[in-house]
């Protein structure tokens, strides 16, 4: 019987991959290309969150913008893929991810123009089973790297599950809807960038400046225990700013600290699971052949957004019956 010969990884051994201790460190440069590029990113963002919320072109803009996300998110995860050996696919693997993006569009039931939507058209299931003959059948005729099948099906699936669920929901939070405040949808969307943000800011900052003991030594070396309690202040600060501001005015005080715990939690092991994929891959930043100036590649920009947007929409479903 041949065998098959396995892809080398960048995966190292437990003595190779030690890394140096944490070193409190503050790079103002690149801060200063980081937040040149919010900025430009915040403008048109707010805009759109602040006029589009609940109206058609709206809908479709966030709609796009989030079909645009996904494939770049996708190519990244693809590229990763590829630079281990295996043959992910990144057309069938958008086009899955595509597929579980126009549901959660669909079961928003928003009206586009004069007609509603209807989530009877693409029910979870068909885009599911849809999207997984696409990957498979695809791989079966047009994969030439057949030996290595069953490694590079499943990172294309993963990768159309991780965007398309994690981006879908956030579509399916714009296009929220509520009797009692306006634009529920364009709300939600920003306190969802504004309390993940803050924790990443408080983070970053507190991480560089007092970092001292190690989170995550093996996945990644420069998170420490102290850059944890500033991402939890930040998110603290950031459901807190919501309430205050008048952008979620029916938070409580327990909204506001479940809220923080829950997405300062789910998007800090979004951004663990994301560094885990890298440094098996060997690789700093998920952006391979082009990024966002001082931000990384996609995946470094949505990797707590996909963990925390499904998180908050449990939350306001359920919690404050939003539907």
């Amino acid at each position: 019987m041949a065998k098959i010969k396995v892809p080398q990884t960048a995966i190292k051994t437990e003595t190779e991959a030690a890394p140096a201790r944490v070193k409190p460190g503050f790079d103002m440069k690149n801060m200063t290309l980081r937040v040149s590029t919010a900025l430009v990113f915040a403008v048109f963002f707010l805009s759109l969150l602040y006029w589009g919320g609940g109206t058609t072109w709206g809908n479709l803009s966030y709609f796009g913008l989030m079909g645009v996300s996904i494939f770049a998110g996708v190519r990244e995860l693809t590229l990763i893929g590829r630079k281990m050996g295996f043959n992910p696919g990144l057309f069938a693997g958008t086009a899955m991810a595509w597929l579980l993006l126009m549901h959660f569009f669909l079961a928003s039931r928003a009206a586009i123009g004069d007609q509603p939507l209807d989530p009877d058209i693409l029910p979870l299931w068909l885009a599911m089973a849809l999207g997984i003959g696409i990957i498979h059948f695809g791989a079966l005729f047009f994969d030439q790297k057949r030996e290595l099948a069953l490694p590079s099906q499943a990172i294309t699936m993963m990768g159309a599950l991780y965007l398309g669920l994690g981006l879908g929901f956030q579509q399916r939070l714009f296009m929220l809807d509520s009797k009692t405040v306006s634009n529920t949808g364009g709300r939600m969307v920003l306190a969802l960038y504004i309390i993940v943000w803050l924790g990443d800011t408080g983070a970053y900052f507190i991480g560089s400046f007092l970092g001292r003991h190690k989170l995550a030594p093996k996945i990644s070396p420069k998170k420490s225990w102290e850059g944890v309690a500033g991402n939890y202040l930040g998110n603290v600060l950031g459901a807190w700013l919501m309430k205050a501001t008048g952008v979620c005015p029916d938070w409580s005080p327990v909204d506001i600290v479940a809220l923080a715990l829950l997405l300062g939690t789910m998007g800090q092991l979004g951004d663990l699971v994301e560094s885990t994929w890298k440094r098996s891959a060997g690789v700093k930043d998920s952006n391979i052949g082009f990024g966002i100036p001082g931000h990384g590649g996609m995946l470094d920009r949505v990797d707590s957004l996909v963990f925390a947007a499904p998180a908050l929409f449990a939350y306001v479903h359920y919690v404050h019956g939003l539907r």
